[in-house]
C-alpha cells in the first residue's frame, strides 16, 4: 500500500472512532437526562406544592402548576425540558427560588478546586511511587509502597476524615477543622477558585489560609486515587520491564536509572492514561461525603441539602452536572488515546 494512502486510512479510522465515541457520550448524557426526568415525575410528591411552599393556598399551588407547565402531557414536558437544557436553563430551585445555573456557578468551583488538588496530589505522588514499587532492586521499599497503596484504596473516607479531624485538627491544632476559609478572611472571588483568587488578592496570608483549609480534605479525597495510581503504574511498569526492548537496553548496559525512569516509564504511562485521568472524574463524583464531613461549600453540600429538602430540580441538575464532567473526561481521554496510539482504533 502507498504510504500516503495508508496515512489517509489511519486518519479516517481515527476520525470514525472519534465520532463514535462522541456519539456514545452524547447518548449517555441523554440517557441520564431521561432517567432524572422520569424519576422526578415518579417521586411521590407534588412539585407545585414544594415550589409554592407549605403555607401556600390551593389557588397559589394551581398557579405554580400552570407556570411550571406541570399540567401538560409528560412527553410535552420532556421535550420542553430538553429545550431548556439546550439553552443552558437548569430550572429554578424550589427552596431558594434562584436559577440553579447561578447556584452552580457559585458551588461548582469549590468542588472542582478540591478535585483538581486531590488529583494533582495523587498523580504527583502516585506515578513516582508506582515506578519505585516496580523496581525489584529495592524490594523492601517496593513492599512498603505496595502496602501504602493497599491501605489507601481500602481505607473508608469517613474514617480517615474523622481521624485527621480528631488528631491533626482538634488535638494538635495544626490545621483548621472544617470550612474553606476562616470567617475573618475576606477577598474578592472573581473566579470562584480560592487558590487563584487568594493569589490575585496579593496577600500571602489569604493564600496560606486557603491552603491550610485545603490540606485535610485533599488528603482524604486523594487517598483512593493515590492507591489506584500506584497499583496501575506498577502493573504497567512490570509489563514494560519484561519487554524485549528493555532487555536489550540492559544488555547494552544502559544505566538502570535511565531504563526505569525514561525508557520504561514513557511506555507505561500510555496504558495508565485512562485511569489516571478518571481519578479526577472520580474525585468530583465522590466529593459529596468529603464536603459534608469538612463543611466544604461545594456541589456536594448543595446536593445533600437539596435531597433533604426534596428539591427535585437541584437534584436533577447536580446529577446531570456530575455526569457531564465524568463523560467529558472519559471522552477527552479516549480521544487522546486514539491520537497517541493508532492501535486503539482497531480495538
Amino acid at each position: 500500500m502507498v504510504p500516503g494512502a495508508r496515512t489517509r486510512i489511519e486518519r479516517g479510522g481515527r476520525g470514525g472512532a472519534s465520532l463514535r465515541r462522541l456519539a456514545m457520550s452524547s447518548l449517555v448524557i441523554l440517557g441520564v437526562v431521561t432517567i432524572t426526568f422520569a424519576v422526578s415525575r415518579l417521586v411521590p410528591s407534588d412539585p407545585a406544592s414544594l415550589y409554592a411552599g407549605a403555607r401556600a393556598r390551593p389557588e397559589q399551588v394551581e398557579r405554580v402548576r400552570e407556570d411550571l407547565n406541570l399540567g401538560a402531557p409528560v412527553m410535552s414536558q420532556y421535550v420542553s425540558y430538553l429545550g431548556e437544557l439546550a439553552r443552558g436553563d437548569l430550572g429554578v430551585s424550589f427552596a431558594t427560588k434562584r436559577p440553579i445555573a447561578e447556584d452552580l456557578r457559585r458551588f461548582l468551583p469549590a468542588t472542582l478546586e478540591l478535585a483538581l488538588s486531590a488529583t494533582a496530589l495523587a498523580v504527583l505522588i502516585g506515578i513516582p511511587a508506582g515506578v519505585m514499587a516496580a523496581d525489584r532492586a529495592h524490594r523492601l521499599r517496593a513492599v512498603g509502597i505496595r502496602l501504602l497503596a493497599v491501605t489507601s484504596v481500602s481505607m473508608p473516607v469517613f474514617w480517615s476524615a474523622l481521624f485527621l479531624q480528631l488528631f491533626v485538627a482538634s488535638k494538635l491544632e495544626w490545621l483548621p477543622l472544617a470550612g474553606r476559609i476562616d470567617p475573618g478572611t475576606h477577598f474578592a472571588t472573581p473566579t470562584g477558585f480560592f487558590l487563584i483568587d487568594s493569589v490575585l488578592s496579593g496577600s500571602p496570608s489569604n493564600f496560606l489560609d486557603v491552603v491550610s483549609h485545603l490540606i485535610l480534605p485533599v488528603l482524604v479525597m486523594a487517598a483512593y486515587p493515590l492507591g489506584l495510581t500506584i497499583r496501575l503504574v506498577r502493573s504497567a511498569m512490570l509489563e514494560v520491564l519484561a519487554s524485549d526492548h528493555i532487555e536489550a537496553a540492559r544488555v547494552a548496559q544502559v544505566p538502570w536509572r535511565t531504563v526505569l525512569w525514561r525508557l520504561a516509564l514513557k511506555n507505561a504511562l500510555l496504558p495508565a492514561l485512562t485511569v489516571l485521568g478518571l481519578t479526577f472524574a472520580y474525585s468530583v463524583s465522590s466529593a459529596f461525603l468529603v464536603e459534608a464531613l469538612f463543611a466544604w461549600p461545594g456541589l456536594g453540600k448543595y446536593f445533600a441539602d437539596a435531597i433533604l429538602r426534596v428539591d427535585l430540580p437541584v437534584i436533577s441538575a447536580a446529577v446531570l452536572t456530575v455526569t457531564v464532567v465524568y463523560v467529558s473526561v472519559n471522552l477527552v481521554l479516549d480521544l487522546l488515546q486514539i491520537r497517541l496510539d493508532p492501535r486503539v482504533v482497531l480495538s
